[in-house]
């Protein structure tokens, strides 16, 4: 996995510089964004976005940036758990490729990419596709068609 993930940022740099300059279209970056509150392994999500692109559309990719590159496996499983279905339903999300190579300083690389991951509805055949983009900093909402979990301290 970790072989696949240099090759594809190797790409991405080729790409950047054979290109020449190349411009990121991210349209939802917010440098001042404050990483969410974490509480029982989630994220406690406070709004729904009134944009039905975030997160859906390449242009607008949910960004969780907040920390290093390394860490970003767990504010996913952070973003996800703060997540369910329209109606109450458990979430499953499947990393599916990673796309859109962009520059950015927040890499070691010089180049990040998005993260398209597969989200199912539990007891529905309704699958979603979302983008996430762990260089980047920007506001974390709930993403249309999915509701916010409610915060069980258990």
């Amino acid at each position: 996995m970790k072989s696949s993930k240099a090759i594809l940022v190797l790409f991405a740099i080729t790409l950047l510089t054979s290109c020449g300059t190349i411009k990121s279209n991210l349209k939802n970056i917010d440098n001042a964004a404050i990483k969410p509150q974490v509480k029982n392994e989630q994220f406690l999500i406070t709004e729904y976005a009134k944009d039905s692109n975030y997160g859906y559309d390449k242009d607008y990719p949910i960004n969780l940036g907040f920390e290093n590159e390394k860490n970003s496996p767990k504010n996913i499983a952070y973003f996800f758990n703060g997540l369910e279905g329209p109606k109450g339903e458990k979430i499953f999300y499947l990393k599916k490729e990673n796309c859109c190579p962009y520059p950015t300083k927040r890499s070691v690389m010089g180049a990040g990419t998005l993260e398209v991951y597969e989200v199912s509805i539990e007891g529905t055949d309704k699958k979603l596709q979302l983008y996430l983009n762990i260089y980047e900093k920007g506001k974390v909402l709930c993403p249309k068609g999915l509701q916010i979990k409610k915060y069980n301290p258990q």
